[in-house]
């Protein structure tokens, strides 16, 4: 009687003790069963897998994968079965924290962790939560480095956090049993007004490259098409330059045929006045919207405008002055 009440004892505690051992699967670990009910003595153990097995709650031994005989064992009271997994997991550690010239951020982090095979005893009995033990670290880390940067270089020197952080982990992770494969700072995230005002600011230096560069286009057009006008101007005195010499050479050659006489400067500036004059008094005439009012005179007066203009010029001339 007292064997079976022990018996049953022992069934209680081990189902309290299975109950308080649910949140082991937060933690890497939770218990586990044999492979044939009622009975602890054969146990399978999955690839991805090592398992501990207990005596009475003690530890006894190691378990790899396959299929294994523990030992004799009646209604899984004797023996019982602690698993961990073999993979590699990954933590995301949120953290909030300040830059150099208070910026609130969040800092996110993934840490990649997995069991050392030698050392899966210590990852199962040493730490309570690996989760909370890794967020604890990756926090210290975080909040001794990021409020020295400002916030331009914090998203420059992401690597530099994620190089402490994997030291920090791999120093303090490797006495627990765990090995820490990438601590990586995947995402930096200021406050949401920070991160309108440097879109904002980023707008703004947009706005002011396109402006700058649409002046200088119109800069261009500008001197590109008072480039076109002088060129265009010059070609075109070139033409009434050559023009002109051409009636001068047509006028001296149609008075002088035949005279053997030589006309003078002043005759052939006279004969060009007159010649201009027509002519713009044909133009005048062609066009049928010109507004122009005309004076009483005479065409005898272009031969006085022609005399000012050389009795003008003459004095300047003998005096030295342009």
């Amino acid at each position: 009687a007292q064997v079976r009440f022990k018996l049953c004892c022992t069934g209680v505690t081990r189902l309290i003790s299975q109950s308080t051992h649910l949140p082991l699967r937060l933690t890497m670990q939770r218990q586990e069963r044999g492979c044939l009910p009622c009975t602890n003595c054969f146990a399978t153990v999955p690839q991805d897998k090592w398992y501990a097995v207990e005596n009475f709650g003690k530890y006894s031994h190691m378990l790899g994968p396959g299929l294994a005989f523990v030992g004799f064992d009646c209604c899984s009271c004797c023996i019982s079965f602690r698993s961990i997994t073999s993979r590699v997991e990954q933590n995301t550690v949120n953290v909030q924290t300040k830059t150099k010239d208070n910026v609130f951020v969040t800092c996110k982090v993934a840490v990649q962790q997995s069991v050392r095979p030698e050392n899966a005893y210590d990852a199962m009995y040493k730490l309570a939560n690996v989760r909370e033990q890794i967020e604890s670290y990756v926090s210290d880390v975080v909040r001794s480095s990021v409020p020295h940067m400002l916030l331009d270089e914090a998203f420059e020197k992401k690597d530099d956090i994620s190089e402490a952080v994997q030291k920090k982990l791999e120093a303090e992770m490797t006495s627990y049993g765990f090995q820490i494969h990438k601590a990586l700072v995947t995402e930096l995230v200021p406050n949401a007004e920070v991160v309108q005002s440097m879109n904002e600011i980023n707008k703004q230096k947009r706005l002011r490259d396109a402006a700058i560069m649409a002046a200088e286009a119109d800069k261009v057009r500008v001197v590109k098409a008072a480039e076109a006008s002088a060129d265009a101007s010059q070609l075109q005195g070139e033409g009434i330059a050559r023009q002109r010499r051409a009636i001068i050479d047509g006028l001296r050659a149609s008075i002088t045929h035949g005279t053997g006489t030589e006309l003078s400067t002043d005759k052939i500036s006279e004969l060009l006045l007159i010649t201009q004059y027509f002519e713009t008094l044909r133009d005048i005439a062609a066009n049928s919207k010109a507004q122009t009012v005309f004076l009483p005179h005479s065409a005898s007066a272009v031969a006085d405008v022609s005399a000012q203009i050389r009795n003008g010029i003459m004095p300047a001339s003998s005096g030295g002055r342009i």
